[in-house]
């Protein structure tokens, strides 16, 4: 949402900017680190790092920081709280038991998809599916359907001197063929990407949508070796993606 500058505190601002720095890529940052991730100066990095490690946020060497258990009170308040993980985790249980698949419930935050649920199965992935993983939009079925789900203008928007990042040998960094790709997203309303985000991964991926036909999030499977390929895919698992999906709308 946007506010009016007046009601924007922006040392909070600075300070959750702070503490997004940290990611799996830098787990422990120094202020010099923490500054130029963040954009800001050093000298209000190092009070920022000092703050959220007295309130426990943080815990430190007395040079580096790096995140500590507290911060899973807001992923374990919003998963508790929230609407969306429990209405479709009975779904995904259902989906699980059917087809022995992992599956899971993504939602957009920014130029990433978030898992939101997933299902109880104990087959553990290459890449892993817990609960919180943050994946490329571009890379991704379930970024792909998202994007999708965008007007044509604010899909253009995002696009605009963008660079797609190359993850695998297979990844679509070319932005008129991605343009592409999302458009035969939109027309047959789904999504397959095979070993674009991960090499060995194949994943499919449909929009779950609201009653007023909004898309809200993505559900997604990620094919096991006896199911890889686009083919085996749509036609062991998509059909009862699509149904769920259909089913959910009374739920979202």
């Amino acid at each position: 949402m946007t506010i009016a500058k007046a009601d924007l505190i922006e040392g909070m601002a600075k300070g959750m900017a702070v503490l997004e720095s940290f990611d799996t890529e830098r787990q422990r940052l120094n202020a010099t680190l923490a500054a130029q991730r963040a954009g800001i100066t050093r000298a209000a990095a190092r009070r920022h790092l000092l703050t959220l490690a007295h309130l426990g946020y943080l815990e430190t060497d007395g040079s580096h920081f790096w995140l500590a258990p507290k911060v899973l009170r807001f992923s374990g308040s919003y998963l508790a709280s929230a609407r969306l993980p429990r209405a479709i985790q009975p779904t995904l249980n259902r989906l699980a038991a059917q087809t022995g698949e992992s599956f899971s419930a993504v939602v957009r935050d920014g130029d990433e998809v978030v898992i939101v649920a997933r299902s109880g199965t104990l087959r553990m992935l290459a890449y892993g599916l817990h609960l919180g993983a943050r994946l490329p939009l571009h890379a991704t079925s379930t970024g792909r359907v998202l994007l999708a789900a965008e007007t044509r203008t604010a899909f253009a928007d995002w696009m605009k001197g963008r660079a797609l990042a190359r993850l695998t040998v297979h990844t679509a960094t070319d932005t008129r063929r991605f343009r592409e790709l999302i458009a035969e997203v939109r027309r047959l309303d789904y999504c397959v990407a095979i070993e674009e985000h991960e090499l060995g991964v194949h994943a499919l991926a449909v929009p779950l949508r609201n009653m007023q036909g909004r898309t809200v999030a993505a559900l997604n499977v990620v094919a096991s070796p006896a199911r890889t390929g686009r083919e085996a895919m749509e036609r062991e698992l998509l059909p009862a993606m699509l149904d769920a999906a259909r089913e959910l709308r009374g739920l979202l």
